[in-house]
């Protein structure tokens, strides 16, 4: 047995005997465990044990020091720690919602964690089309709490000033800088992915709107200095593992204090991508309506319910006086909306002619098909980033949507 004493790159065959060496109660001694690498990110390596007699399992996830999606990319081990310390803090914060953490080892930078087992990645489930009928109730109740009170609002400005030293993620950060806020823009690193029948829409719609640069230029600074919540980073629908009863949100290895604007529009971008993909891929009409129907409906229950649940939280749990000042309220979260249209924006663009694709969309077979659903996807999002400020409910959503789809 290894004294896991000296950082090194597991595989699937090491990683039974590194559970036993670090949780040696959570198997029976003799136990016949079964081990498979699962994860299918880009940046760490994700395992699952298996007792195979009583079939109890349990996840490890490492991360490692270069990226999968590029060799160049190294990045901070130590964004395992930010992962499982957020882990623990939004389980107090939205009970149920993360998975639990065993342990985290800061020598092998793993994190020993529940296995959501029963659950399926929801992306996968969105490819798939399938319903699920309680997501809205659960992503939304897990924004409102542990967005809002990670700020200054509902904390002390002193123990809020600490997580913020606690959460830099500057390796991170930088990916979603060039990624998501400077890239789908000006291929400056030369790296896009377009999509070669939209080559000129695109190179016309983003890369020579100088209006619509101005504008992501003032969400990109916004993103880099407002430490106003404990964010996810990183929140879409494969973050998410879900059943028709229950949601898990996981992998926050992007945590830092930033504008919780990010996670709220970057769950609404991902939601509009899989309306995308039913609209392309479902030859059944009735399917289709059904389907379609209930991503649009979640989008707008996503926005509606976090403003109520918001609402009532900050009522509930405001300790700053200043920010029970009457009309206060009012102008914080009128601000958090703007920046969530801006960024459901941001996330639609840098997902169909960034580095980093999304399934949604590359798995339509139809090539007009794809064409029609990256146009719809990049007419809706410039109207996100350029009127942010008008989007103040779900309807408002549901108008720009229809008004992208009736272009194309």
């Amino acid at each position: 047995m290894k004294n896991y004493q000296t950082y090194f790159l597991m595989k699937a065959p090491d990683v039974p005997d590194y559970v036993r060496s670090k949780l040696k109660e959570f198997f029976p001694t003799g136990a016949m465990l079964e081990s498979s690498e699962i994860g299918d990110g880009n940046l760490n390596y994700v395992f699952r044990v298996k007792d195979a007699v009583t079939g109890k399992t349990i996840i490890v996830k490492q991360a490692g020091a270069a990226t999968r999606i590029s060799a160049d990319m190294i990045l901070s081990t130590d964004r395992g720690r930010i992962e499982a310390k957020i882990l623990q803090i939004q389980a107090k914060l939205a009970p149920g919602l993360v998975p639990e953490v065993y342990l985290y080892d800061e020598v092998m930078c793993a994190i020993l964690m529940e296995d959501m087992i029963g659950h399926t990645m929801m992306r996968t489930g969105l490819l798939q089309h399938e319903i699920y009928p309680g997501f809205s109730e659960d992503i939304s109740t897990f924004m409102a709490r542990t967005l809002l009170l990670t700020t200054d609002v509902a904390m002390n400005h002193k123990e809020k000033k600490e997580l913020v030293k606690s959460f830099v993620n500057p390796d991170l950060c930088e990916i979603t800088e060039d990624l998501v806020y400077s890239e789908p823009y000006n291929d400056c690193h030369q790296r896009n992915n377009v999509f070669p029948p939209n080559a000129a829409f695109i190179r016309q719609e983003l890369y020579e709107d100088k209006v619509l640069h101005l504008e992501v230029a003032k969400l990109k600074f916004e993103f880099m200095n407002h430490a106003q919540s404990l964010i996810h980073g990183d929140l879409h629908s494969g973050s998410i593992f879900i059943n028709k009863k229950h949601t898990f949100i996981f992998d926050p290895e992007f945590a830092f204090y930033g504008p919780m604007g990010y996670d709220t529009g970057n769950i609404l971008a991902n939601m509009f991508f899989a309306w995308c993909n039913g609209d392309a891929m479902i030859k059944d009409l009735v399917q289709r309506e059904k389907f379609c129907s209930w991503v649009l409906q979640t989008i707008q229950e996503i926005v509606d319910k976090f403003i109520e649940k918001f609402k009532a939280l900050y009522e509930e749990r405001v300790t700053d006086i200043m920010a029970k000042t009457e009309g206060f309220s009012a102008y914080y979260l009128a601000a958090v909306l703007a920046d969530t249209a801006g960024v459901m924006g941001l996330e639609l663009i840098r997902r169909t002619d960034g580095m980093a694709n999304v399934k949604d969309i590359t798995t339509i077979e139809d090539e007009e098909k794809r064409v029609r659903a990256e146009r719809i996807v990049v007419t809706l999002a410039k109207e996100c980033i350029l009127q942010r400020n008008d989007f103040k409910c779900g309807q408002d959503y549901l108008a720009a949507i229809q008004r992208a789809v009736e272009k194309f």
